[in-house]
């Protein structure tokens, strides 16, 4: 495989993208902010799958991180990820630095609602209006006709269709299944701050939302099974738990039983956040 295009401004990319265009090519696209690991790499596959180009941008953006966020020690390893980027095929890694991508002036930015309510903005207020204005932004200087986006970060994932909806960005949303390493625990670059004892920890935490989510389906008391989740994790040793939250699938709005639905937790590890989801099955 050859190594990927690199371009780190948005002329140059418009320009690699008219030239595809031309040429007849579809084009899709992967969101990161780098650190890639075996999931990032499962939604290159797709992409692949999906479009003649595949575009992977690797920008940390800081408009998604709180003023007490890991900004500063989040992991950067940009030559790991471009021979990642090779050995997968991506044609081209787009890698803005701050400036390019919130120039001088810049005071605009998307607020979002509906699936970005509750859960993860009850503890990053700021979080999802990062996201959501940062993806516009990409999708605009990409033009992609398809983004792919992992479920594990599954209310992101809503939010972000929810905004192509909203806004009529014509982008393809495909969301990914979360790959999960040999005990269930699911990739993240966060899993590298992880220690080993950590590590024995956090493998749990699919485990015991899969128990509940499965208690839910069998028709127990929603209340009981979630508090019992938390209890769980607290048990097997995570120092606090965000929350454990049965929503319905598309909307994240309030889970009935009968719907199809999703589990979502988020719960810290010493000064490491996790998060995961698990399906909730309507029968």
């Amino acid at each position: 495989m050859s190594r990927p295009l690199v371009v780190d401004s948005v002329t140059t990319l418009r320009a690699q993208i008219r030239d595809w265009r031309r040429d007849g090519l579809s084009i899709a696209m992967v969101p990161t902010m780098g650190a890639l690991h075996d999931g990032h790499i499962s939604l290159v596959e797709i992409a692949l799958e999906k479009a003649d180009r595949c575009v992977v941008s690797i920008f940390i953006n800081p408009t998604q991180f709180a003023p007490s966020e890991d900004l500063d020690k989040y992991p950067r390893q940009l030559a790991r990820d471009l021979e990642r980027l090779r050995q997968a095929g991506a044609q081209l890694a787009f890698t803005p630095d701050v400036k390019q991508m919130y120039p001088a002036g810049f005071t605009t930015k998307i607020s979002v609602g509906g699936p970005a309510a509750g859960l993860e903005s009850d503890f990053r207020p700021t979080f999802f209006d990062g996201v959501a204005t940062v993806v516009a932004k990409l999708f605009l200087q990409a033009s992609p006709d398809c983004a792919i986006f992992g479920e594990k970060d599954y209310q992101q994932l809503c939010v972000v269709r929810q905004l192509c909806r909203d806004l009529d960005l014509p982008v393809e949303i495909v969301g990914a299944p979360t790959v999960r390493d040999a005990h269930g625990l699911a990739m993240s670059s966060r899993n590298a701050y992880l220690g080993d004892a950590e590590l024995e920890v956090a493998r749990q935490l699919n485990a015991i939302l899969r128990r509940a989510a499965a208690a839910l389906a069998a028709g127990a008391n929603e209340d009981s099974a979630i508090a019992e989740a938390s209890r769980a994790l607290v048990k097997a040793g995570f120092d606090k738990v965000d929350y454990v939250a049965a929503r319905e699938g598309l909307t994240l709005a309030p889970w009935r039983l009968g719907r199809d639905g999703r589990l979502l937790a988020a719960a810290w590890l010493g000064k490491t956040r996790l998060i995961d989801n698990v399906e909730v099955p309507s029968a």
